[in-house]
């Protein structure tokens, strides 16, 4: 594996970290909660990071990966804790779930970051690219798990 790959897989599981300290102390309760001003709860953002990781790695793959089909019903872009069931993972089963995530993804695709395909949106053609991406967009939900949590433990 190239020293950037290393880089990326180091990135990917530090920052999976740092989502998980900010969530290892917040309740099944907490998370529930949605605050006023606020479309969403701590336990969606969990679920949606991870269910978007893979759906990133699929759209660039053309490849289905084995993820809980319900997780698009429950954690998919324009979803909410409204679709909710009674089946719908808790906060403690994300938590592992997003534990294992990264290792998953080097030992499933680590091999392959720099294969091309076909170009995704905004011309993503390698895994590489996807988990950048992918990245990025759980930094952002770290800060929205960030904010809930401010508001969610106050009151």
């Amino acid at each position: 594996m190239k020293k950037r790959h290393d880089i990326l897989f180091t990135q990917l599981e530090t920052y999976r970290g740092y989502l998980l300290d900010v969530v290892a102390d917040v309740t099944e309760e907490e998370a529930n909660i949605i605050p006023s001003g606020f479309n969403n709860n701590i336990r969606w953002n969990l679920g949606h990071v991870y269910l978007d990781q893979y759906l990133w790695i699929e759209a660039v793959t053309r490849e289905k990966i084995d993820y809980p089909g319900a997780f698009l019903r429950w954690f998919n872009f324009k979803t909410s804790p409204s679709d909710f069931t009674a089946e719908t993972p808790t906060v403690a089963q994300l938590k592992k779930l997003l534990e294992q995530q990264p290792a998953w993804i080097k030992e499933a695709y680590g091999h392959r970051l720099e294969e091309e395909m076909a170009p995704t949106e905004m011309g993503m053609c390698t895994i590489e690219h996807v988990l950048s991406r992918t990245i990025f967009h759980e930094g952002m939900h770290l800060q929205a798990i960030i904010d809930l949590k401010k508001l969610v433990i106050s009151s």
